[in-house]
């Protein structure tokens, strides 16, 4: 009977083994965290530890090749974490509140829109930041806003968040809360199909930085969001979040995700 020991690098057997898992693992690591990030439709990593960032959800700098050429020639300067609207103080919620006073015509008087454009009453300062920098950026297209946040300064704009960020949010008297059973894809997405669970992102317990609340805003805004997500019309999202989340929606999930979304 043999006495070598079975967990030892004097057997062969145990050798070969530990050198088959250690290869297993080291491609799949490759894989994963190298070639997948690389070969993704945004294959403009410049780095290793780039693309291991990003295939661990990390965000990373804007990426412009593949976009519109107005928005590579306008990349975003925003970097998003915990404590991006900490900078110069944050911002003054008396001075937004002068300042939103040429917002009330799209917005309403206290940042709750009847019309199609987005409520800003009750979002996170660091979303409606962000989306102020981008528009006078130019890196999130629009021909009504970017003319009007062009002469806003940096404090301006935190000035803003911090304001629209401290109303309270207003339901709109003609859209009673919706009694139906929240979908599926908001609950747990759909895995199948690589649709991450709404849920996850924007919920209230779960609302990351810069990240919107989706509630209550205009079923016809958040289609139209939607769709330029998933077509590339719009592109301000980190590391491809929402572009991914929603490349393979189809129109009618679309619809349902923003009725439910406007009716809450």
């Amino acid at each position: 009977m043999s006495t070598e020991k079975t967990f030892s690098f004097r057997n062969r057997w145990f050798t070969v083994s530990v050198g088959v898992l250690a290869g297993i693992a080291l491609l799949a690591a490759l894989v994963g965290f190298v070639w997948l990030p690389k070969a993704h439709a945004r294959a403009t990593m410049a780095s290793l530890w780039e693309a291991i960032c990003s295939a661990a959800g990390a965000p990373a700098p804007f990426q412009g090749a593949g976009l519109p050429a107005e928005q590579q020639r306008f990349p975003t300067s925003v970097i998003v974490n915990a404590g991006m609207m900490d900078l110069n103080g944050g911002g003054s919620v008396g001075k937004g509140a002068t300042l939103a006073m040429a917002c009330t015509m799209c917005h309403g008087a206290r940042g709750t829109s009847p019309a199609g454009t987005p409520h800003l009453a009750g979002q996170p300062a660091s979303s409606t930041y962000k989306q102020l920098r981008d528009f006078a950026s130019g890196h999130r297209p629009s021909a009504i806003m970017r003319p009007l946040v062009m002469e806003l300064s940096d404090q301006d704009m935190r000035d803003l968040a911090a304001y629209y960020a401290s109303l309270e949010r207003e339901r709109i008297a003609d859209i009673a809360p919706s009694a139906h059973e929240t979908p599926r894809l908001v609950r747990n997405g759909d895995p199948m199909r690589s649709i991450g669970a709404c849920s996850s992102c924007h919920s209230p317990h779960a609302l990351r930085p810069a990240t919107p609340v989706l509630e209550g805003i205009s079923e016809t805004y958040l289609r139209d969001q939607l769709h330029a997500f998933r077509d590339g019309r719009r592109a301000n999202d980190i590391n491809r979040q929402m572009r991914n989340a929603v490349r393979n929606l189809s129109d009618a999930e679309i619809a349902a995700l923003a009725k439910y979304y406007a009716a809450r």
